[in-house]
């Protein structure tokens, strides 16, 4: 039964939790007060099912906390061994704690076979956000070269993956497709065999058209702040769980861990005293499944908490959208407005001029400010009116 399955899992993991949570309290002040707020001894938890009596922590409670108190809000050892710092929208710091492989990402690319001997092109965005270096460390822990490429400049990377025999990729399913194409369009030779894929959806139709091209393409769910959650074994195996880390699914109105198949929130615990991120939750949605090998899995993210929206592998809220397009003058009204075309997402931001104002002076002043406060590229239009609604639209289908 799969609410056997969730036990045995959990009942794996109650010392590594009871573990954490001592040693944390013990480290840093902020965490044992935060269980102090709820009455739970540190000494006295014996495992995951007492985390129950600690309410989820969101993302928002993250940010206001380290507004209150920043970088982390109080929320890592004062001796904690650091390497770097990043920055997600938000603003949110996370931290990359000392030692290989800190997020954990090598597990799903051996599971890809990515080791020794390849040379990995590695497509994540290198700039602030955590994720280049989380999947740089994870190649590195499994022998892996790293061709850190980043995000950008299309015809620079098919040619150097062509030039040095890029045999392996990471990065978002449809920006694999974005530089298929791009080889083919000039001819280079497309070596690349193996692809771990990850922050956005891949859908069967798009898995169906990358295969032709990459033999082996398999997707990892992770976060910036938790690292690797879940990973593909095979093409639709459901999520394996890691090491390292405890995942629950959580009842939505209560924040009990669920046993069953139903939907709910994951919640995550890292194994990690100097920085207790434990019952965080992540905003997204997913269930418990059997895999056909009879290991408990995740089903995948099934959907969002909230109003953030993932576009091309970065979160986008309402509040930051308003934030960033703040006292820009002339500027009456806005939507974002998310589709997606050839497995690609699209961002328009839709705009109304005031009276007198030049409707190209606007939407460049628009554009500029997208790009310098939330990192996006965005299709800018002047529109004589808005639609009621929301002012983030997603018109995405994952067909």
């Amino acid at each position: 039964m799969l609410s056997d399955l969730v036990a045995t899992y959990v009942e794996g993991l109650d010392a590594a939790v009871a573990e954490t949570v001592r040693r944390a309290a013990q480290r840093v002040p902020a965490f044992a007060a935060r269980l102090a707020g709820v009455g739970i001894d540190p000494l006295q938890l014996r495992g995951a099912a007492d985390l129950d009596a600690l309410p989820v922590l969101g993302k928002d409670e993250l940010l206001a906390a380290q507004r209150a108190a920043p970088p982390f809000g109080g929320a890592v050892a004062s001796d904690a061994a650091l390497r770097k710092i990043f920055c997600s929208p938000g603003p949110l710091y996370e931290p990359q704690l000392a030692g290989p492989d800190p997020w954990r990402w090598s597990e799903s690319l051996r599971a890809v076979g990515i080791g020794p001997g390849d040379r990995v092109l590695n497509c994540l965005s290198y700039h602030l956000s955590p994720a280049g270096a989380m999947f740089e460390e994870g190649c590195l822990a499994v022998g892996a070269i790293v061709i850190p490429a980043g995000i950008g400049n299309q015809d620079l990377q098919v040619q150097v993956a062509a030039e040095v025999g890029a045999t392996a990729y990471v990065g978002l399913p449809s920006y694999l497709k974005a530089l298929v194409e791009k080889a083919a369009e000039r001819g280079l030779p497309w070596a690349i065999r193996r692809a771990l894929v990850t922050a956005e959806p891949l859908p069967d139709s798009l898995r169906a058209w990358l295969e032709p091209h990459v033999p082996v393409v398999l997707t990892a769910y992770g976060t910036a702040e938790a690292g690797l959650i879940g990973y593909e074994t095979a093409p639709r195996s459901g999520m394996m769980l890691p090491g390292g880390i405890l995942v629950q699914i959580c009842d939505l109105d209560s924040g009990v861990a669920r046993t069953d198949d139903g939907v709910g929130q994951v919640v995550v615990t890292l194994f990690a005293p100097e920085l207790p991120l434990i019952r965080l939750g992540t905003g997204d949605l997913s269930a418990w499944r059997a895999g056909a090998d009879g290991t408990l899995r995740l089903a995948g993210v099934l959907g969002r908490l909230g109003e953030a929206v993932k576009v091309r592998g970065l979160f986008l809220h309402p509040r930051q959208a308003a934030a960033a397009l703040e006292g820009i003058a002339g500027l009456a009204g806005y939507r974002f407005v998310i589709g997606r075309v050839s497995h690609r997402d699209t961002l328009r931001c839709e705009v109304v001029a005031s009276p007198g104002v030049a409707a190209e002076a606007l939407a460049e002043s628009v554009r500029g400010r997208i790009r310098a406060s939330l990192r996006f590229a965005a299709d800018v239009v002047c529109v004589p009116s808005l639609p009621e609604g929301p002012a983030l639209v997603d018109e995405r289908d994952w067909r």
